[in-house]
């Protein structure tokens, strides 16, 4: 921990194909911010550009395949601001085909141990509903690397199924799934709704609140709801 006398310090590393990640943290800092905390955010950055939507949908069945199996991408060297100690390490990114992203699996099989050993860490998932496996998966990899683990964060695509899995994987392929006659009404945005986008925020501030008042426990056991709507 920090000296207490100086804001706390959190750092938020992530990596985000679609967006939808990168739209989470931000407002997941920007509540921190508002709580008073210095929060530093680093995006994970593959070596080869991996562009979304993909080429077709041979290319998205490939990606789903080689994703299943938990391919890792390579990514470039963190910076050094990331090995210094903070009070609390947000990891964030989204679920691929049930599992952690390959930048993600990258990052820990790279750095995870200089990184996270020691560390508080809080898991922040976006998925289409899919993230058990994911979170456990996450979970053993941060302990192993001697992680403090915190209650994850989970926000889901609120889609039901098995539209979501239709849509995303069109949504993959590069085509528009919401204005498809026979999905449209099953299948109207997507991505995190609005109300989830405030949560995440709110979440923020109750995260940096706590991390002001050092007695207090991080995650509360009123607060140990999954935060999917």
């Amino acid at each position: 921990m920090t000296d207490r006398k100086t804001p706390p310090r959190v750092l938020v590393i992530y990596f985000s194909l679609s967006g939808q990640s990168r739209g989470l943290i931000n407002l997941l800092a920007h509540g921190m911010r508002s709580a008073g905390v210095t929060v530093s955010v680093e995006r994970l950055l593959p070596l080869q550009k991996l562009t979304f939507p993909f080429n077709g949908i041979t290319q998205t069945l490939w990606r789903m395949i080689t994703t299943f199996f938990r391919q890792r991408v390579p990514i470039s060297e963190p910076s050094p601001r990331c090995f210094d100690a903070y009070d609390l390490i947000v990891l964030a990114g989204p679920t691929w085909s049930y599992n952690p992203s390959g930048p993600v699996l990258y990052l820990i099989d790279r750095y995870g141990k200089q990184l996270f050993c020691g560390q508080a860490v809080l898991p922040l998932i976006s998925c289409r509903g899919y993230y058990r496996r994911h979170n456990r998966i996450l979970g053993r990899k941060l302990k192993r690397c001697g992680a403090r683990l915190e209650q994850s964060l989970i926000f889901s695509h609120p889609v039901k199924e098995p539209w979501s899995t239709i849509g995303v994987f069109l949504k993959s392929a590069g085509y528009q799934p919401q204005h498809v006659i026979l999905l449209k009404n099953h299948y109207p945005h997507y991505g995190h709704t609005t109300e989830q986008l405030r949560q995440i925020k709110k979440e923020g501030t109750k995260i940096g609140l706590r991390l002001q008042n050092p007695a207090a426990s991080l995650v509360s056991c009123a607060d140990k709801k999954q935060a999917a709507v």
